[in-house]
């Protein structure tokens, strides 16, 4: 008798707090606060360590190192891991792998591709190390903190004495955890996706950079919330339906603003308890907010408010018929409790919208440029992202999005018109050859047919494998290192994709006017050094495949890199001049480093270049030429007036570091309190 092998399991189910353990002691919020998470299985060692994640759980204080906790284990196993436990660090190393990995999936299923962590930038020969975990640490500081550290590559809970405004909600003095928040633990994780992304965002170019990364931290935590059944029926059922009322769904770190002496949660999207009548208030949208608020989370929660706004539109459009139908037509409900099984059909239809509101704002990442973003930049980003993948909007969420942002006075440059297709980025369908052996004066990029078919298999790959072959596609490792020994003349040798564009277009003025990067010769002649040699110095960045199936079955096929570059610059007498400059280098504080990139966004399916989404260097003026683009201006301005007074704030807590890197733990300073 043939004995047929044991398949390996599709998921591991894991308990944890649906918000944080201060809702586990009220009997209202109990039994929805116990979740079971259900994230994708993966072979784990103790820790638990993944492939992705690698807990490692050292208390600094008490100079010990917890037990870790095995998931494997057959009893664990049979229980759906340990049971919620405020005492018992186990269930922390647990709780921190459950919800890290639940937010990996979120983000894996809306880009089409697996989720890869920021590079560590090492001297020699290797440009970049690879990272394969990201680590976590639980118990690593005694301090009203929790922040992703750029550069450790890891993730650092604190936890502290409580210091309760209510004390009815907190018993002064106990210990809060902040891992044991799955807000905490979700933003934290989300700050190093998007700097896996985009390892730029961290510097503040500009009023909107820090302030977008923390507002798409929340965004992530919020909607996050919406994926548990449970929880989103209970919050239907105590407000009828009506999610844009006060309600847990909307709040975010619940505990740790409670227990730090704040009223009600850390950051809430939708409205705020007054600190005079301490009665909860909905926060109304003030198109003038965004002209005078520039502290990173106050900046960032009106964005945030745009998005939960938009959301709330599209899930009052998805239930009028409900209503209608649940109130003969008059579409306002009855006071008291609502049916059962309307109940869950708006539920339903919450958490989808949300899901698919999730979808949008994640998608929308790949359409965002790589430096320099703003909230305007952002929600062009959104439209065009979805107008990719979904062709058809019946529901209107484009419009939505449009309409939550324009109240609040989030409008992008350069546009002429607010629209639907104004805000798209414009198609340029430019045509690129899979043909190696091209004469290498003419302006063209080059792509090797083969590498779609290399990655057709991703999500089957390791993390490792994946790596390996974007970076070879992109740099040929190989071939830089033994270039000396391969003849020129050699049309046949593969090239890098950074080398094939040093060497199509150098001197070429209709790739510098199209993508707004230094790439003529001329420059050079007017101060604008980009390297010692005669061509051109760039990184290519964030290399990536991606394959998106949309909620109607619509499937992309994309090449995604960014192309970065980056000068010295000073103001005098009203003129921006550029100077050589290495980012290591401490610039005092009548100059910058004037940051520039573009992305391309390549259609596997036609093999054109589809979108060129560029923050430029440069820009063309009829009366003087090339010169450093009008962007230089406002990042000196911004870094130099507005960023005063943070980045002194930030050599109090980190110590005296160079200008441009005051904020290399940005998230260490902005999280702390």
């Amino acid at each position: 008798m043939k004995i047929s092998e044991t398949k390996q399991p599709k998921f591991r189910q894991l308990w944890g707090y649906a918000f944080d353990p201060s809702l586990s002691l009220s009997l209202d919020t109990d039994k929805l606060n116990k979740l079971c998470y259900k994230v994708n299985w993966e072979d784990l060692e103790l820790g638990p360590c993944g492939e992705y994640l690698e807990i490692i759980d050292y208390d600094p204080t008490v100079e010990k190192f917890y037990t870790p906790v095995d998931l494997d284990d057959k009893l664990i196993l049979a229980e759906n891991g340990l049971e919620p436990s405020v005492s018992n660090p186990q269930f922390h190393q647990q709780m921190v792998y459950a919800v890290s990995m639940t937010t990996i999936k979120n983000f894996e299923k809306a880009l089409g591709r697996k989720v890869m962590w920021s590079p560590k930038r090492v001297s020699g020969d290797e440009y970049e190390e690879y990272v394969q975990c990201l680590r976590i640490y639980p118990h690593a500081m005694r301090a009203t903190n929790a922040y992703y550290s750029p550069l450790r590559k890891s993730i650092l809970f604190g936890y502290f004495n409580s210091m309760p405004s209510d004390k009815v909600l907190h018993m002064p003095n106990s210990l809060v955890f902040t891992c044991l928040s799955h807000d905490i633990i979700a933003h934290e994780v989300t700050h190093a996706i998007l700097d896996g992304i985009y390892g730029e965002y961290g510097i503040p170019t500009n009023a909107d950079m820090l302030a977008f990364h923390e507002a798409f931290a929340d965004i992530v935590a919020l909607f996050q919330h919406f994926s548990f059944p449970e929880v989103v029926k209970f919050e239907i059922e105590r407000t009828q339906g009506r999610l844009g009322t006060e309600n847990l769904l909307s709040k975010l770190a619940v505990e740790m603003g409670s227990a730090i002496g704040g009223y009600g949660s850390l950051r809430d999207a939708i409205g705020r308890v007054n600190k005079d009548t301490g009665e909860w208030e909905p926060k109304q949208p003030d198109p003038e907010e965004i002209n005078r608020v520039f502290e990173p989370h106050a900046r960032g929660s009106i964005l945030v408010a745009a998005v939960f706004d938009a959301f709330l539109s599209i899930y009052r459009n998805r239930i009028k018929d409900l209503i209608r139908i649940a109130s003969n037509g008059r579409g306002i409900l009855d006071e008291g409790a609502i049916h059962p099984d309307l109940a869950n059909r708006l539920a339903g239809e919450a958490s989808k919208s949300a899901r698919h509101v999730l979808h949008m704002c994640i998608r929308a990442l790949d359409y965002c440029p790589p430096v320099d973003l703003n909230f305007g930049d952002y929600l062009r980003a959104i439209i065009s992202a979805d107008i990719d993948l979904m062709k058809e909007d019946n529901r209107d969420y484009r419009l939505a999005f449009i309409d939550a942002f324009r109240r609040r006075g989030i409008y992008p440059d350069n546009i002429k018109a607010l629209g639907i297709e104004t805000l798209k980025y414009p198609d340029l369908n430019i045509r690129i050859s899979q043909d190696q052996d091209q004469d290498q004066d003419q302006d063209h990029i080059t792509l090797e047919s083969n590498m779609e078919g290399d990655m057709d298999s991703g999500s089957e790959n390791t993390l490792k494998t994946i790596i390996d072959l974007l970076r070879d596609y992109a740099f040929d490792i190989n071939y830089i290192k033994d270039r000396k020994e391969i003849s020129v003349k050699n049309k046949y040798y593969k090239r890098g994709l950074h080398q094939k564009l040093r060497d199509s277009f150098s001197n070429s003025e209709s790739f510098t006017n199209l993508t707004g990067m230094a790439f003529l010769d001329e420059l050079t002649e007017k101060g604008i050094r980009l390297g010692a040699g005669k061509k051109p110095r760039f990184k290519i960045d964030t290399l990536r495949m991606v394959s998106r199936i949309g909620p109607d079955g619509g499937q992309i096929k994309q090449v995604i890199f960014a192309m970065h570059q980056y000068v010295g610059v000073r103001i005098e007498n009203d003129e921006i001049i550029s100077f050589n400059v290495n980012k290591s280098d401490a610039l005092n504080e009548d100059s910058i480093i004037f940051q520039a990139a573009c992305s391309f966004i390549f259609d596997l399916d036609n093999f054109a270049l589809k979108y060129l989404i560029s923050k430029p260097l440069v820009q063309f003026d009829k009366r003087s030429g090339w010169k450093i683009h009008e962007r230089a201006r406002d990042q000196f301005k911004y870094q130099n007036r507005e960023m005063a007074h943070h980045i002194g704030e930030s050599r109090l807590y980190f110590g005296n570091q160079p200008h441009e890197f005051a904020f290399s733990e940005p998230f260490a300073f902005l999280h702390h309190h």
